[in-house]
């Protein structure tokens, strides 16, 4: 084969390969042409949120249901307090909405037509003892002037008078009180003193309710910190529960890539323990405050970069995602993503 012959093979085959390789993206892999077509890389961990659960009301715990390590869900029963002297509590608050109930319905009702007639009873006796003094007055007046009766005869008839005179008025107008029926102001204090009673009834009830820790989320126990007999009050803890859901990677991005990311862009999350599943994420949350980098975010930059806080949302989590375990993101950049738009 001669000398150019060769020469003219090589060429092209360089050309062959160097066509493969731009279609096949290679400067974009190698890191050549424009950096905005390149993956963002990014490193966090993935968040540590945990609740410290206790009793809301004061007492004895009766019983704790879970040990550390254990998984519990969403309203699962987690411990108790003695209920005794809750429920001692219920029964007397509903003894007395019973009794302001029995009153406000005496109020309303108003007098009975037996109390009614009474009243015209008595009014009409004083009545007849009005009559009486008068009488009686009347007699003493036309005899101290003849000197039958001494004054003080008289003075006694006139006060017997003025004594059945008033006692008459009184009947009569209690008579007109007893026919009118109860006043609305009454019954507006009945209905009062009733709404408090119920009231007190439900705070009660909800007291006797708190009486048993329920979990607020999905979880795993970290700590048990009471035992049954100890006496807690409502600051006293008795779980701290590390919550699993939703799953949140705190990162960090430097200050000049901060352009190049905005909440909702999809984000690939991978771990260290198994590289081989990829985790579909969002960008949830962008501090608009920059920080001096943590000392726990690992990135090639200088640790003295400002950075951003973000936090990222994974949509397909499992177990394999622990928390406080390191993971890395892979984001598209944000002009590279309009050009797909």
């Amino acid at each position: 084969m001669s000398r150019a012959r060769r020469i003219a093979i090589g060429v092209a085959i360089l050309v062959l390969l160097g066509g493969l390789a731009w279609g096949f993206d290679l400067p974009a892999r190698l890191g050549w042409g424009d950096a905005d077509r390149r993956e963002l890389t990014l490193f966090g961990n993935i968040d540590i949120r945990q609740a410290e659960l206790g009793f809301r009301v004061s007492g004895r715990i009766k019983a704790m249901h879970f040990e550390e390590g254990d998984t519990v869900k969403a309203g699962a029963l987690l411990a108790e307090l003695d209920p005794r002297p809750y429920a001692d509590s219920i029964a007397t608050a509903k003894a007395q909405l019973a009794e302001q109930q029995a009153t406000l319905q005496r109020l309303i009702a108003g007098p009975r037509p037996a109390e009614i007639e009474q009243g015209r009873a008595n009014w009409n006796e004083r009545v007849a003892d009005l009559a009486n003094a008068q009488r009686a007055y009347d007699r003493a007046r036309q005899l101290r002037p003849t000197g039958v009766i001494s004054q003080s005869n008289l003075d006694d008839a006139t006060a017997a008078k003025e004594m059945a005179t008033a006692r008459e008025a009184s009947a009569k107008e209690a008579l007109r009180l007893l026919e009118e029926g109860t006043r609305a102001e009454d019954i507006a204090a009945g209905r009062a003193n009733v709404a408090a009673a119920e009231a007190n009834l439900a705070s009660a009830e909800t007291q006797l309710a708190d009486t048993q820790l329920l979990a607020p989320a999905d979880g795993i126990i970290l700590s048990r910190v009471r035992e049954p007999g100890a006496i807690v009050g409502p600051s006293d803890m008795a779980y701290v529960l590390s919550l699993t859901q939703p799953v949140w990677v705190r990162a960090y991005i430097a200050e000049p890539q901060l352009g190049q990311i905005h909440p909702g862009m999809k984000v690939e999350v991978a771990s260290d323990s198994v590289p081989s599943r990829v985790y579909h994420a969002h960008i949830g949350f962008i501090s608009p405050v920059s920080e001096f980098t943590p000392k726990s975010v690992e990135t090639p930059e200088l640790r003295t970069d400002l950075v951003y806080r973000l936090r990222v949302i994974v949509d397909d989590a499992d177990e394999s995602l622990r928390q406080g375990m390191p993971v890395t993101l892979h984001v598209a950049h944000a002009a590279a993503v309009a050009e797909a738009k």
